[in-house]
């Protein structure tokens, strides 16, 4: 799939390119053009004569109805889709077809029928008014929408974290200008297809490729013309673009990094327990932000916990690379700091050898630790690669202070067969998802989001209307 902008209802590939590289092979794939300012300037004008012209003008039932054609234009190209996932980030295909794919779908249709579940909140009150004297007032709620919204989305889910915003944005009535990750420009560019395809107006959706500092990420995050900006990303990355958007205080909604904790009590199923660390931990190799790094296992079965961790860990097959030779250099360099802090390595630890031509692609070793201390930095410090270290604890109290001692806080998972312990301790954790006895099972409906470094406010279902609208308050006299 050729990267192409989208602005204004056209495509264009000016600017200069940059190489996209196979993360399986390590060689080049084809070419991304780089969105200059002046192009990132078009995108915003375009966005505000689509809220001028006929999207500002269009009714709910209509940007419903746009939206469930952009569902279904997905759907219609789905193994393209697929086949652009997995080119970009080398994925499994399973993961793609059964995760990626499909929920991107399930966005669109999701707020297609939101809007249908938003009424005008109204009441009549008798209070005491500067305009004189006490009266009957009716008051009641409207919702606007934000006006030219940036979105900005990872290379780990390319799709599925684009369309989590972009769907919601278009819902509220907002022009949407996206700027994908520089490594994952391809399912992006197909989803602007998708979007001209369904007869959306022109300007409404816009798409820039290029890349963060000193380029199309921060011309778009530090544009004036921008009215709010979400962001998935690290936490790092949030923390420049905060910076580039204060001076004109711009609206925020990020999703940052995660040190990921699992609190495994003896009383859990052991076996699913394993078995859910192995998918918490090692899914799409890491690379997801609501991944287990930290897993903490009461003492009486930490032996054998670790044992079967480790055991099925070795027995992993068909996973996927890290997304580019810079991000797999910082994965091994933490491997090598584990080691030096003192870790042992339980399993993994280096680089695989296939004997075919993923020997020259990106990939690293699922990796189990154990043995270090709650101060080393690989305990303390987001990987996002396919490792976990495992440490002790002896009591629930004592679980609940490691899993909050962290400058993160997305994600958890709790295993236990104790109902009472389950909501006693869930509550405590201070992630903004906790997860019992499973882990990533999403409803679209439900709040989703983290705290500290992990990032400020909620998606998903209500909560992602809420961002990307603005409630009015009309008061009248009767």
């Amino acid at each position: 799939m050729k990267a192409e902008h989208y602005v204004g209802g056209a495509f264009r590939s000016d600017g200069s390119a940059f190489p996209l590289v196979d993360p399986v092979t390590g060689t080049e794939s084809g070419a991304v053009p780089e969105a200059t300012r002046e192009i990132v300037d078009e995108a915003v004008r375009a966005g505000r004569a689509a809220l001028d012209g006929e999207w500002g003008a269009a009714t709910t039932e209509e940007r419903a109805a746009a939206l469930r054609r952009i569902a279904d234009g997905i759907q219609a190209r789905f193994e393209e889709f697929v086949d652009a996932e997995v080119a970009d980030t080398g994925k499994p295909r399973a993961l793609a077809e059964t995760v990626d794919i499909p929920r991107a779908i399930g966005n669109f249709r999701a707020y297609a029928d939101l809007l249908y579940g938003r009424p005008e909140r109204a009441y009549t009150t008798a209070v005491p008014g500067w305009s004189g004297g006490t009266g009957q007032a009716l008051n009641y709620t409207v919702r606007r929408p934000l006006g030219v919204v940036a979105i900005i989305s990872p290379w780990n889910l390319p799709l599925l974290l684009l369309t989590w915003k972009v769907a919601p944005a278009l819902a509220a009535g907002n022009a949407v200008i996206a700027k994908p990750s520089e490594e994952t420009p391809s399912t992006a560019t197909l989803l602007a297809s998708v979007m001209h395809e369904a007869g959306l107006p022109a300007g409404a959706f816009n798409l820039v490729h290029g890349h963060g500092a000193g380029a199309a990420g921060e011309f778009l995050t530090g544009h004036e013309g921008v009215d709010a900006i979400a962001f998935t990303g690290e936490s790092a990355t949030g923390a420049a673009i905060m910076r580039n958007a204060a001076d004109h205080v711009t609206p925020l909604s990020f999703e940052l990094g995660g040190k990921n904790p699992a609190l495994v009590f003896a009383d859990a199923d052991l076996e699913a327990a394993v078995d859910g660390t192995v998918r918490s931990s090692f899914t799409h190799s890491g690379q997801i932000c609501l991944c287990t790094e930290r897993v903490y296992v009461q003492r009486a079965v930490f032996e054998e916990f670790v044992a079967a961790l480790a055991e099925k860990t070795r027995t992993l097959t068909g996973y996927g690379p890290m997304i580019s030779a810079g991000h797999r250099d910082k994965v091994l360099s933490y491997y090598r700091l584990a080691a030096d802090e003192g870790a042992t390595v339980v399993t993994g630890g280096g680089v695989p050898v296939f004997g075919d031509e993923r020997d020259a692609g990106f990939y690293v070793e699922p990796t189990v630790l154990t043995g270090l201390p709650e101060t080393a930095r690989t305990v303390r410090e987001e990987i996002f690669g396919p490792v976990c270290h495992v440490a002790p604890f002896d009591t629930e109290e004592e679980a609940v202070r490691l899993a909050n001692d962290s400058p993160y806080g997305l994600a958890s998972t709790v295993w236990t067969r104790d109902l009472s312990r389950a909501h006693r301790v869930a509550p405590r954790i201070e992630t903004g998802i906790v997860w019992v006895n499973c882990w990533n099972l999403r409803d679209l409906r439900t709040p989703f989001g983290g705290v500290k470094a992990s990032g400020i406010g909620r998606e998903g279902g209500e909560y992602s209307l809420d961002f990307f609208s603005e409630p009015v308050n009309v008061c009248i006299q009767i």
